[in-house]
């Protein structure tokens, strides 16, 4: 299984709109400004924010200093929730959605492990949300403020960063 850019840019520019979020609640960010800091094409963008807007993760604000902004609080969109609306059922296997699609499903032992191994993903996605991203992007970006300052062949973990 690997992980398509529409996820991983779709979550990339949510992190954007969130770091928009704790400065300026409700102040909108325009795709092209996301677009370049995250190095993403802005098409592609418009593409996955469709889908986003349509399931309440953002909204759409009209006007010269319009663009997009979360339409919750970073800690009420889990990424469970971003990933089924960006790429759909979280099952690794397609019997698990359309158990018809297989004429194995009911009495397969791999059917069970491939349910489990959705159910931790599923698991570890709903437990992490926007602003679980947020705190880990502050503290990877003080670590290289810290390592940049004590140099080369050092380590500090998030709490020596601070």
């Amino acid at each position: 299984m690997k992980l398509s850019t529409r996820a991983e840019y779709g979550i990339r520019a949510l992190i954007e709109l969130a770091l928009q979020f704790q400065h300026a609640p409700d102040k909108p960010l325009m795709l092209q400004v996301i677009a370049g800091r995250q190095d993403i094409s802005k098409k592609y963008l418009e593409q996955l924010f469709i889908p986003l807007r349509k399931a309440g993760v953002v909204e759409g604000v009209r006007g010269p200093s319009g663009g997009y902004r979360l339409a919750r609080a970073p800690e009420e969109i889990h990424l469970d929730q971003v990933f089924e609306v960006l790429e759909g059922s979280l099952s690794v296997a397609d019997c698990l959605d359309t158990p018809n699609s297989c004429k194995h499903s009911g009495g397969c032992a791999t059917q069970e492990v491939w349910r489990q191994i959705s159910q931790a993903i599923e698991s570890t996605l709903g437990a992490i949300s926007l602003a679980d991203l947020l705190e880990r992007h502050s503290c990877l970006v003080q670590r290289l403020q810290a390592l940049s300052a004590v140099g080369p062949g050092q380590s500090l973990d998030c709490a020596e960063a601070q």
